[in-house]
């Protein structure tokens, strides 16, 4: 394994980094690696001569590369800590603010029975069973109360 990892490690390598994104240096890496692990486990199998070896060991690198890319086509993007933005706003406290008003504006603006409804489920923490008992209501009309009444408060709060 030592021979075969001395005499293609380098020339695999060269050869990764074309098929691996230029923003992930470890990819290439990591496949060198993920294939002398292949080739290794498939000693027996391995075909005689450096030069059949060396083939084989660049088509199963091919195929690990090809197997990575598919991966991360079905994956969302991977975002690193140091690219996001984790400090609070400038202002948190005006948004606080101006949050909790619109969200104060948009609640009164819902009907009583709408607003009863929100209060006993998210509020109270009632199952939609109980409301119905304590408004004397059927379930369907509650949950359709809640769907109302939450899409109203949605709404109110993502055009402020």
């Amino acid at each position: 394994m030592r021979e075969l990892h001395r005499a293609n490690g380098g020339a695999l390598l060269h050869y990764l980094r074309r098929l691996t994104p230029a923003g992930s240096p470890c990819a290439a890496e990591d496949l060198v690696q993920e294939t002398m692990v292949r080739a290794w486990r498939n000693l027996d199998r391995m075909p005689p001569g450096p030069e059949p070896q060396r083939r084989w060991l660049f088509k199963v690198a091919r195929r690990l590369a090809i197997d990575a890319h598919r991966r991360r086509q079905t994956r969302p993007v991977e975002v690193g800590l140091a690219e996001t933005d984790l400090s609070p706003p400038v202002n948190a406290a005006a948004e606080t603010a101006i949050a909790s008003l619109t969200l104060r504006r948009a609640v009164d603006e819902l009907s009583p029975a709408h607003r009863s409804a929100l209060i006993e489920l998210y509020v109270k923490g009632h199952s939609v069973g109980e409301v119905a008992d304590r408004l004397g209501v059927p379930v369907g009309t509650v949950k359709s109360r809640a769907h109302y009444g939450v899409r109203h408060v949605r709404n109110a709060l993502m055009s402020r």
